[in-house]
Formats: C-alpha cells, structure tokens, sequence
C-alpha cells in the first residue's frame, strides 16, 4: 500500500479507496442525495399537514371546516406522491450509478487476478479468488442498490423530522431522544462483533468454494478412490460451520434491531403521556399532540430500518474489503509497457545469469544458475524431481521473477520487456494441454486474437499440415469445429498435446519452453506428438524438460539439474564421455530400456 492509499482496514478509508476504485459510484452523487433530502422533507410534512387539519379543520372554533380539511387532504396527497416519484428517481439513479461501480470493480479485480504472478496464485487456492471476483462483489449490490439508497432516504429523514420535533417542542423532543440511548450503546458494542463474524462468514464461504471446485475438478480421482463419502462429509462440516456462523451473526445483528423497538415504544410511550400533560397545561395544542406522535413513528421507523439494514452493510463491506484487497495486492510481476523494451524479432538467445530463487516461507530453490543457450539452439535439462527443472523453465518464460540475478532473451532482461512483446517472442508448451470449453479452432485463436475467422481457419490447418497433422485433423468428426469439453476432456491426453504444439506453432515464437509430454500415452502418439514437436522447434531455441534421455540424446546441449544448480552442461556426447552425474543417469537409463 502506499503512502497516499487510504487504509482500507478502517470503514473511513475503505469506503475512500472504494469511491477512487469505482468513481461511478459517486458521479452525480450529491444531485441524488439532493432529491432524497426532499423526498424525506415531503413525507414530513404529512404530520404537519396532520397538525394543522386536527387543530384548524377537526377542533375549529366554528366546528368542523371541511373545506379546509379537504384542500390540506389533497395537498397531503399531492405531496406524498412527488414525494413517491422523487423516491423512484433516487432508486433508479442509484441503481444506475452502482451498476456502473460494480462492473468497474468486478473488471478491476478481473484484471488484477491476471496480473498477479503464478506464483502469487499458487499461494491461494483457485476457487478463493474466484469468491472475490463473484461473491464478495454480488453482496454489495444490495447495499448500492436497495439498502444504501434506503439508508441515506431513512437518514435524511429521520433528521428532517427531528427538526421539525424540536420546532414543535425541544423539551419533548429531547425527551424522545433519550428513549434511544440504549440504541445507540448497542450499536457502539454489537457492530464491532458483527462485522467481524460477516468477516469470518466471508473467509469460510470462499474455502467452501475452492473446496467445491476442486473436487468438482478431480472428481475422477475421487471415484477412483473411493472417497466421496469423506468428501461430502466434509463439505458438510464446512456447511455446519457456516450455518453456525451466519446464526451468530444474525443473533448479533438481532439484538440492534430489539433494542431500537424497545427505544421506539418507549419514544411512543413518552410522547403520549408528556404531550398530552402539555396539553391538558395548555403548552401544547391536541393536534400538536397527534402530530408528534406521528413524528416519532417516523422519526423511529427509519432508524428501525437503518438498524435492520446494518447487518446487511456489514456483510457488503467485509466483501468490499475483501475485494479491494484483491485490487491492491501488489504486483511482483510487472509489467513495464511502453517503457519497455521489445525482443528483437529474430531472437532467440537465452542467457541466465546468476539466476537465484527462493519461494515464500520456503528454502532457496535455485542456487546462482547461469546457463547460455545461442539462437536456434535446443537444451534439454535434465535431473531428478525437485531439482529446480521446472523452477527454471518457468522464469525463462517469466511466470515469475528471480529472487537474484537476470534471465534475458534476445539481450533483453526479461524484466525490461513488455508483456505483449514477451508472449510473443516466448511460447510455453506445459507436460497437460490445457484447452477452454470450446472448438479446436476457438482454443488455437489465443494464439492469433486479432486474425479473422477465415484468415485463422487457413493457417491453422497450413500449421497442422506443417506439424505432419493433417491426417488427424481429418479425421476429427468436425474437423477444427470439433468440440473439446471443459478442460479439453473430451480429447485424450494426447490430443490436447496436439492442439496445445499448433497453438504454439502459430504463434511463431523465436523461444519455446516444452516440458516434454509423451510419458502418459501410448507409443503411437507418442510417435506423433514427437514428429509434432520437431516441427514445432525446427528453426528456434527450445528450452526442454526431458523425462525422458530420448530427448536429451538429440538435443544440442544438455544442462543436469541438482538440488537447484546446474552441475553440468554441455552436448550429450562430451557429458556421456565426462563420465559425471549425466553419464551415470545415461547409463541407467540405457541399461533398463536397451
């Protein structure tokens, strides 16, 4: 947070910050307030109106004046329906206005969740950040829309109408407000605890979801397991839990609301009896008596609502929090845009220097690694799990930054290079293709966003047919149209791979990341996604994961990884004759598949 960011840990600066997040919210603030303050003004007027037909209409000297009783009747009607009308237009100004804000802050968070590293993303689970963008945004609709606007009216009024008390009697009228001091204890005590249990609610709501979606995700596993039993056991203790937290929360919020009912009858009840010894002493005229009666139901009524509607606020503002500390969570992945630095298209050269990494709350993963890969070149790292292979990979591709030490591409750090540029110049082919609920050809358009339907069509097949694919393409039931599921399950393994190499061919990257991905399937396409893959890197610099030394063998240089560092590099004969680790990792090898 910087120094000139509002602390959002405080309702005061959460609701600043949330007014800089979302300035929709406030545009035309002030004219709706306006509106309201009038509205509230209008249905004051009814005790007056009140007032003045009980003591010059009903109690006349002269008897009853029904002229006069019907004109102020009319006039009353006329006014609670400008009133009624300037209370439509606040709501639908307000609704308005909130809409707008909430799209502002939903795309806001939207585009934050892309902007934080993978790294970050790991340290939370998915479905959380999911509650964030979703949930946590939807429980403040209520409040912009319905509840705030409620809330400012019932203010405004309950003010206007106090005034109007005071002008009839101040003595009475600072009676009736003592009857509400226990109210107001009970607010300064319970809302403390009311947000924080709204808070706590929140916090198990958004486990629940990445609870569900993860074991919607691995369902398959669940069932091969055996287990769904204990996981829906423990979806419903995590249901029991909320339950229980939501009834503390509403018990909480109950004992506001009981002690404002008991202010408004004992408010009632002092009215009543002190007008009407005012009365019966001739300070205070029966009409007057009447009108103030009415004046502390509606001076109590929308405090009651006010109340009522507080437990609701509370909830919306643990999810605004919740949601602008998702927006201002800082970015360790940045990106430097203009100001930036272009790869120059062509190159491929990879350079690592001193490259060191260290995860949070975890030890030191890589330990100096420096490592020169010339253009159009192909390493394969190799080593057992754990030793910092894939760490690696990804800080060439920069799903995050080094804790020391530069990686660069084309002579260019890869923290001095525009994001757009970067995933341009540097294509990640991952061991699991992933694929978007979609066609083959909706997922190969990530790869070319700006080319049209017929345009990407043509090259997607001219790159399946450059890839040797073209035989499978054609056998495809709807050949690029043909659907792929959620996740791309309703391709194989195999053929998810497929389509993930023709994305990456189309993009025409001048550096490629592959973590190799023919363990899992069967010799035949194994077969396939190689010849695949050697299409896909012909020409360029390729960074491999081998796990297999298949692929090392016809790689031009090998890099070994151990416990974070690279103990040897060099082309896959030298390091074979150095007799080192490389040499008996190749001989064990050969020994078990030759």
């Amino acid at each position: 947070m910087s120094d000139s960011q509002p602390d959002i840990t405080t309702f005061r600066g959460m609701l600043k910050r949330g007014l800089q997040v979302s300035p929709e919210i406030r545009k035309g603030l002030w004219f709706t307030l306006t509106l309201a303050a009038v509205a509230a003004s209008g249905r004051a007027a009814v005790p007056f109106l009140t007032q003045r037909i009980t003591d010059f209409g009903l109690l006349a000297p002269t008897g009853v004046d029904v002229e006069y009783v019907v004109r102020l009747a009319i006039a009353g009607a006329i006014v609670l329906v400008f009133t009624a009308i300037l209370a439509w237009r606040v709501r639908v100004r307000m609704v308005s206005a909130s809409e707008k804000g909430l799209a502002t802050l939903r795309i806001r968070a939207f585009d934050k969740v892309h902007e934080l590293s993978v790294l970050t993303q790991n340290e939370e689970q998915r479905g959380r950040y999911v509650s964030r963008v979703t949930g946590d945004v939807e429980t403040m609709r209520d409040l912009m829309q319905w509840t705030g606007a409620a809330m400012m009216i019932a203010a405004l009024e309950s003010t206007i109408v106090f005034l109007v008390m005071l002008a009839y009697s101040w003595q009475l009228s600072l009676i009736i407000l003592l009857a509400f001091l226990p109210m107001v204890g009970s607010l300064i005590w319970i809302q403390p605890r009311v947000r924080e249990a709204f808070r706590h609610v929140r916090e198990q709501m958004a486990d629940l979801l990445g609870r569900t979606s993860e074991q919607i995700v691995g369902v398959a596993t669940i069932r091969a397991y055996g287990v769904q039993q204990r996981m829906r056991d423990e979806l419903h203790q995590e249901n029991e839990d909320i339950l229980k937290a939501e009834r503390r929360a509403s018990l909480l919020a109950s004992v506001n609301f009981s002690s404002t009912v008991i202010g408004q009858s004992l408010a009632t009840g002092l009215a009543l009896v002190g007008g009407t010894i005012m009365a019966v002493g001739g300070s205070m005229s029966v009409g007057t008596v009447v009108a103030m009666a009415f004046l502390v139901y509606q001076f109590s009524g929308p405090l009651m609502w006010i109340i009522e509607m507080l437990a609701e606020m509370q909830r919306a503002v643990v999810g605004w929090r919740r949601v602008l500390e998702l927006v201002d969570q800082e970015v360790t992945v940045k990106d430097p845009g203009e100001d930036g630095t272009p790869i120059p298209h062509g190159r491929g050269d990879l350079d690592v220097e001193g490259v060191r990494l260290t995860y949070p709350g975890g030890p030191e993963v890589l330990k100096g690694v420096d490592l020169n890969v010339p253009a159009g070149k192909r390493i394969a790292l190799v080593g057992t799990t754990g030793s910092g292979k894939t760490s690696l990979a990804r800080l060439m591709s920069r799903f995050f930054d080094p804790s020391g030490g530069s990686v660069r591409v084309g002579g260019v750090d890869l923290k001095d290079v525009p994001h757009g540029s970067l995933r341009r110049s540097v294509a990640v082919v991952p061991q699991e293709g992933f694929l978007f609920d979609g066609s083959i050809l909706s997922n190969l358009a990530y790869a070319l966003p700006e080319a049209s339907p017929e345009d990407l069509a043509h090259r997607s097949l001219a790159a399946f047919e450059s890839l040797g694919l073209e035989g499978w393409v054609d056998a495809l039931p709807l050949g690029l149209d043909t659907q792929v599921g959620p996740r791309g399950e309703l391709l194989s393994a195999g053929e998810r791979q497929l389509v993930s190499i023709a994305r990456a061919y189309l993009r025409d990257p001048d550096l490629l990341i592959l973590d190799e991905a023919t363990s899992a399937v069967d010799p035949a396409t194994e077969v396939r996604i190689s010849r695949a893959l050697e299409g896909l890197m012909q020409g360029r610099t390729a960074v491999v994961i081998a796990h297999r030394l298949s692929t090392a063998e016809r790689a031009d240089i090998v890099g070994v990884m151990e416990h974070g560092e690279l103990i040897e590099v060099g082309p896959h004969r030298e390091l074979v004759n150095a007799g080192g680790v490389y040499a008996s990792l190749h001989q064990a090898w050969v020994s078990q598949t030759r």
